[in-house]
């Protein structure tokens, strides 16, 4: 299924709207991303739950940008498994393995969100701090091998 094909069935199926995304909306959505790891990186040492939910926050604002890039915006009661979903598809295969990491941090700051019994080690922090710095480069690469002129980062 193409790209194209694949975001026409979620927007039939509630998941995604059309709605076209101004530039600035997108650069602003990038750089809170990057400034979100640097706080990450700040606060790994104080609090191991902040320094996930921002590393987390950093790769859903970034998946975003790249939903928005399509002209589209979720609009369900699961957004961040949608974002998460578009943002594998439209990345390609070459990002499977960023994505599943991305998926089970997604599930991961959900279930510590909800469920304060919910165990988080620094070493799961480190993880996700190290995962959304790789997620934020190879993302900026794969912008600027699509579209030279498209200067987000």
């Amino acid at each position: 299924m193409s790209l194209e094909s694949y975001l026409d069935s979620l927007i039939e199926a509630g998941l995604l709207k059309k709605e076209k995304v101004g530039v600035d909306q997108i650069k602003a959505l990038i750089q809170s991303a990057k400034k979100n790891l640097s706080v990450a990186e700040k606060i790994f040492e104080i609090d191991e739950e902040a320094c996930f939910s921002m590393a987390y926050n950093s790769m859903l604002k970034v998946a975003r940008a790249l939903v928005y890039l399509k002209s589209c915006r979720p609009d369900d009661g699961a957004q961040h498994k949608t974002t998460v979903e578009v943002a594998g598809k439209i990345l390609g295969r070459d990002f499977t393995f960023l994505i599943d990491k991305f998926d089970r941090m997604r599930k991961k700051r959900n279930e510590f969100t909800y469920d304060p019994l919910v165990p988080l080690s620094k070493e799961e922090s480190k993880n996700a701090m190290e995962t959304a710095k790789e997620f934020y480069k190879k993302v900026k690469e794969f912008l600027s091998d699509k579209d030279s002129q498209l200067k987000l980062f």
